[in-house]
Order: C-alpha cells, then structure tokens, then sequence
C-alpha cells in the first residue's frame, strides 16, 4: 500500500529543508509550518515550492497562494488533491 498524501509531505520537507533535528513524526497535520517551531522562513517556502511542483505536477501561482497552501500539512494536502493532474495524484491514505 502507498503512503498516505500527508505522511510522504511530512518526509519530503524534512528531506529537502535538511530538518536534521525533526522526524517526519514530529509533524502534526495541522501544525503552522511557518512561525511555528520548525522555523521556516521564504527560501524554505521557495525551495518547497520548486519541489513540490516538480514532484505533483502542480503550480503554485502567487506569493499569497502559497502562503495558503503552505499553511499546515493538512492545507498543503489538500491543495495538491485539489490541483494534482489526474496521472500525479497520491493515493489517499
């Protein structure tokens, strides 16, 4: 069985923001990504963007569209079943 959506976004941001101090477990789905613990700042949300496009087939238009995908794990999921072309979409879990 595929991973569910949220657990393999959980695992792409600790891999690509190089998070050596968080486990994708230490994510809550609906934990603020940014001004929240994790400390993220606009390069992450840049290099998170660049890489979740490529991965999902998506593309995230605008600063304020990000802003609102990346609010939490649960958000970002969302967005990407919303907008995910047909052959890119995860499996839900």
């Amino acid at each position: 069985m595929s991973q569910p959506l949220e657990e393999r976004l959980k695992v792409l941001i600790v891999d690509v923001l190089r998070l050596d101090d968080v486990t994708p477990a230490d994510l809550a789905d609906d934990e603020p990504l940014f001004g929240s613990k994790l400390q993220l700042d606009s390069i992450d949300a840049l290099e998170l963007v660049v890489r979740l496009e490529k991965d999902f087939g998506i593309k995230i238009g605008s600063s304020e569209e990000s802003r609102q995908a990346l609010a939490s794990i649960a958000t970002l999921a969302a967005y990407i079943r919303e907008r995910a072309p047909a052959a890119a979409q995860p499996v839900r879990g």
